[in-house]
């Protein structure tokens, strides 16, 4: 279960929930989308399209070239004790390649998107064909949910305690906003919601059908907008892995030089152990994204060696404090306002 907390905006959410759909497709697995303010088609429309290989590697030899010249334009600025140092990996893949890689500029052929089995869950949909049902304090929207999953993954064969005939596959389920009050939660409106531990319930229920079937999940939900922050630690201990996004788009760090070369922060808060009471953390705290013309990548944010002497004493001052609430890898520039850091 993977666990996604939204931008304010939804923007790069979206983009990396129809990643995850993406990868499904290319693949050959089954999907379920479930979403309350968009349809799972038109969702399914909008999917990147998949870069071969040597389209791939043309990508990368562009940027690379771009990446070079930038590199011999600063290079004038670099200080020259600095320019013996190893230069940093900036990206964690950029030598081995994972799964697969896709384009954002352009959306998947309806040929390949038809090629996969889409099984649709559309809120609205659902609440017109039926009457209003209410199980065990949980919300009416998240117990049809419940149902629906449950029901694809016995009757497709994804039931891993009931051995089947057909030949195996993989479930994608891809959960948009969930949360959100278009599913008709009240946690993102009240401090104090009518059911408060309806959605902790659901994804309590919702884990157990994971854990015995051939499926993966992949949830966003619109964490800035949740008042009770107990429920978001609830949510997240019942989450396999919890992974946040936070965008610039409005924010002071927009304009901040530190930060010109991204258009957000990822913070990774949680992720899976395997036969562990404990969960792993990550080693990799600075991490930033960015929105390229044709890719999305995810990549090792660190400071630059020097500031531009035209920068004033008081925005640097502010970069110095932005420096801080980064981890100890960018830790090699003195970001103190009064003593040197080592």
């Amino acid at each position: 279960l993977v666990f996604t907390e939204e931008d304010k905006y939804g923007l790069y959410s979206d983009l990396l929930f129809k990643y995850f759909l993406a990868e499904g497709v290319v693949c050959g697995h089954d999907l379920f989308v479930a979403s309350a303010k968009e349809h799972p088609d038109n969702i399914l429309k909008e999917l990147p399209a998949p870069l071969l290989d040597d389209t791939y590697r043309k990508e990368l030899g562009d940027e690379a070239a771009a990446a070079k010249s930038e590199d011999f334009q600063d290079s004038m600025k670099i200080a020259w004790r600095y320019q013996n140092l190893p230069k940093m990996e900036a990206s964690p893949t950029t030598y081995t390649k994972f799964g697969h890689y896709y384009d954002v500029s352009k959306k998947m052929s309806p040929e390949l998107c038809q090629s996969v089995k889409l099984h649709s869950f559309y809120l609205h949909e659902e609440l017109s064909s039926e009457p209003k049902m209410k199980t065990c304090n949980m919300n009416s929207a998240y117990a049809r949910l419940l149902q629906s999953i449950q029901r694809i993954i016995s009757q497709e064969g994804f039931d891993g305690s009931d051995p089947q005939k057909k030949q195996r596959n993989v479930l994608r389920i891809g959960i948009q906003s969930l949360g959100s009050v278009l599913w008709g939660d009240d946690v993102c409106c009240s401090y104090t919601p009518e059911d408060t531990h309806s959605l902790t319930k659901f994804l309590y229920v919702l884990r157990g059908l994971l854990r015995k079937s051939l499926s993966a999940c992949i949830i966003t939900v619109p964490a800035h907008l949740i008042q009770n922050k107990a429920i978001m630690e609830r949510v997240t201990n019942l989450s396999d892995m919890v992974v946040g996004l936070e965008s610039f788009i409005g924010s002071e760090r927009e304009t901040n030089p530190l930060y010109k070369d991204y258009h957000g922060l990822v913070h990774v808060h949680q992720i899976p152990r395997l036969n562990s009471l404990i969960c792993d953390v990550s080693d990799t705290k600075d991490l930033a994204f960015r929105l390229k013309r044709k890719l999305f990548t995810i990549e090792r944010l660190h400071l630059p060696p020097d500031l531009s002497d035209t920068v004033s004493r008081a925005s640097k001052q502010d970069l110095a404090g932005s420096a801080k609430l980064l981890s100890s890898g960018c830790g090699a520039m003195a970001i103190g306002k009064k003593h040197l850091d080592f």
